[in-house]
């Protein structure tokens, strides 16, 4: 990620000739058997614990106040009920107190959305409160993006600083290491496996090699250790563990011939929607920058503005478009049979456009609301005849996953754990639309361009 985003970048190799690094480099393993090594799991497994009661307490804190503005706010000023235009002024005021955190905190708020994911350095501890003023004036005002770039950010921050803390002058291994731990325990209890945050950090920050294993095996430990931290929260609170999850997946049938066709054209469709809002998302950004404050009110009219039209034509909560759309996943393939196709195409625009927006001038991750703008194009390209709702909402997910975090192998994983046994039978399906969209995504992306920077 973008600077402050809490993915570290691996470091160079070492030159060839070097001593100690050649033989490091030439066995992995001697840098695992090694005491520091021992040293390394240990502070992993430690760091795990705070990293994560810090990921709960964002997550909790952001739920809460979600629940203050848009639920007990209204009912303290007299109204009946959640008003049809309260998404106006409340995103108005969420983009005031985002700007102004942006703009005058330090670390730029975070990482910056419309850049999609790219290796970076943990944030320094000045730039913590900052990064997360401005995704709780984000999230919780109900912009269209994720909570895990600042849980990223939180968890590679908390865990960098901790080293810089206990050793003046730590080795930059050291740092990089356990603050790839730190980004690891904070985002693998969101997507509810440790297994599937090790995949989303190793593709994201291009992490391979023969040094994978060494550096993979710490964070995992970390989020391992904090998982069990999450649970217990979360059942000791009452809250929830706030995991990605379905609870209500209907069977799946084998895939067919048609099936297979529909997950080519998914992954097209995917690959230029996805180059549009990223064009789009740049676009505006480029405006807002000069203007950040102003700008960024102006956003959240804009936004609160398609949240209405959307409950005004639809006579549908406008919930259904605000927030990452992380929660409303379930609900969205439980109901499938209750969406007509004109709901479902006018759901999919307003989200898109909402998701656009949010991008150019809030602060939080890209990874939800483009799950979930995929799983509603899928549930809607579902209406004509030979594809399952099942099947749609998979191959939606894959493919727009793919196309706007170019991480192929963790859009699969996505798309196909969160199904459960299901999952494994829409596999192929997923695989198809992902390779579609990666490759007509690479296409559509300007020469000379890794895709994330080809518009800024």
């Amino acid at each position: 990620m973008a600077a402050g985003s809490g993915t570290p970048s691996p470091s160079p190799g070492p030159r060839p000739g070097s001593g100690a690094a050649t033989g490091a480099v030439g066995d992995p393993l001697a840098l695992v058997r090694s005491r520091r090594y021992a040293v390394l799991l240990v502070a992993s497994a430690l760091l795990g614990v705070p990293v994560c009661a810090a990921a709960f307490g964002f997550l909790a804190l952001t739920e809460s106040l979600q629940h203050v503005l848009w639920k007990d706010l209204p009912e303290a000023l007299g109204l009946a009920a959640t008003p049809l235009w309260w998404p106006l002024p409340l995103l108005a005021v969420g983009g005031l107190c985002a700007g102004l955190a942006i703009r005058y905190l330090p670390g730029n708020g975070g990482h910056e959305p419309s850049a999609g994911f790219a290796p970076g350095a943990p944030p320094r501890a000045v730039e913590l409160p900052g990064i997360v003023l401005a995704a709780l004036a984000s999230l919780s005002f109900g912009a269209v993006l994720g909570p895990e770039a600042p849980l990223l950010a939180l968890g590679a921050g908390l865990a960098a600083n901790a080293v810089r803390l206990a050793r003046r002058d730590p080795a930059p291994q050291a740092s990089t290491v356990l603050g790839a731990a730190g980004s690891f325990a904070a985002v693998s209890s969101l997507l509810g496996s440790p297994l599937l945050g090790a995949f989303l950090l190793m593709e994201a920050s291009g992490l391979a090699g023969a040094m994978l294993g060494p550096v993979l095996v710490p964070g995992l430990l970390a989020a391992g250790v904090g998982s069990l931290l999450f649970v217990g929260l979360g059942s000791w609170t009452g809250l929830g563990t706030y995991a990605l999850e379905l609870t209500d997946v209907p069977p799946a049938q084998d895939p067919t011939v048609p099936e297979f066709g529909y997950a080519v054209l998914t992954g097209l469709v995917a690959a230029l929607a996805c180059a549009l809002v990223r064009r789009g998302a740049v676009r505006v950004r480029r405006w807002v920058e000069p203007r950040r404050v102003t700008g960024t009110v102006c956003l959240g009219l804009a936004v609160g503005a398609v949240a209405v039209g959307y409950a005004a034509g639809t006579d549908r909560e406008a919930s259904e478009v605000l927030y990452s759309g992380q929660s409303a996943l379930s609900p969205l393939l439980a109901d499938a049979a209750g969406y007509s196709a004109a709901t479902l195409a006018l759901l999919l625009v307003c989200k898109t456009v909402m998701y656009a927006l949010c991008l150019a001038g809030f602060r939080g991750g890209p990874v939800f609301p483009a799950m979930f703008v995929g799983a509603t194009g899928g549930l809607l390209l579902a209406h004509l005849p030979g594809l399952s709702p099942l099947s749609g909402f998979a191959i939606g997910i894959g493919a727009m996953g793919t196309a706007m975090l170019r991480l192929p192998l963790t859009s699969v994983l996505l798309a196909t754990l969160l199904l459960g046994k299901a999952g494994l039978t829409v596999m192929p399906l997923v695989i198809v639309a992902v390779v579609t969209a990666y490759v007509g995504t690479a296409v559509l992306s300007p020469p000379g361009t890794a895709g994330d920077t080809a518009d800024r």
